[in-house]
């Protein structure tokens, strides 16, 4: 099988299990968006999903992704591409140079930083909240209950902001906090939810993810970092 049949069938499966766990919920699947996590793929893989039909790619660095996409963010057409992790504010300028979505603000600095990017570029990109759930030490996001007031502070700042994002512990079930992320943006007049990864996109899906984010399940294992 050639890469790009292997890509083309990952992606065709995953988009079935979207489909499949929206129609269980009673919501159309086009209302849940598909983005390829491409982070530590080699190109041939990325050029496999992009000849495959994928147009929305999610990234965890700044500088690998410029890496994968500088050359091709102005010759593909409908391209879209998210930061799904963390952001220094010393690379601000980068990304939002580089990304149509920020899926995580997380703290006061960084809104404000984002804030400035924005009125200098003459343009500001759509922003996710990340709340961390689980209120993990080692994770990056809000509080649950710190949520409502750093939104209210980012609107202030005239952030974008669009929905929130969240990324469960790893060893805790899932639907708890994906029912918690969807409650907060319920009472915050949010409409997008970003969660859901290649281990459990199938139940974020089904409970209102808008946005699901898919690695492993279409490029397959990543290779190890040299």
């Amino acid at each position: 099988m050639s890469v790009e049949q292997e890509i083309a069938g990952n992606l065709s499966a995953v988009r079935e299990n979207i489909a499949a766990a929206a129609m269980r919920a009673g919501s159309p699947a086009d209302l849940v968006t598909l983005v390829a996590i491409s982070k530590s793929q080699p190109d041939e893989r990325i050029a496999a999903a992009l000849a495959a039909g994928q147009l929305v790619f999610g990234e965890n660095r700044v500088q690998e992704a410029q890496t994968h996409w500088s050359e091709r963010r102005d010759t593909t057409a409908g391209l879209e591409l998210h930061l799904v992790g963390p952001l220094q504010t010393n690379k601000v300028k980068e990304a939002v140079a580089l990304f149509d979505v920020i899926q995580t603000v997380d703290r006061p600095k960084l809104a404000e930083h984002l804030a400035r990017a924005f009125d200098g570029l003459g343009k500001a990109r759509r922003c996710f909240v990340q709340v961390n759930t689980g209120e993990e030490a080692q994770k990056a996001g809000v509080s649950p209950a710190e949520a409502d007031g750093f939104i209210a502070a980012c609107r202030g700042l005239e952030l974008p902001v669009e929905g929130l994002m969240c990324i469960p512990p790893a060893d805790a079930p899932v639907a708890p906090h994906f029912a918690l992320l969807r409650k907060i943006a319920e009472r915050n007049g949010l409409a997008a939810l970003s969660m859901g990864m290649s281990a459990d996109y199938a139940v974020a899906a089904e409970l209102g993810a808008t946005y699901v984010r898919v690695g492993r399940g279409i490029f397959g294992e990543r290779a190890p970092r040299v």
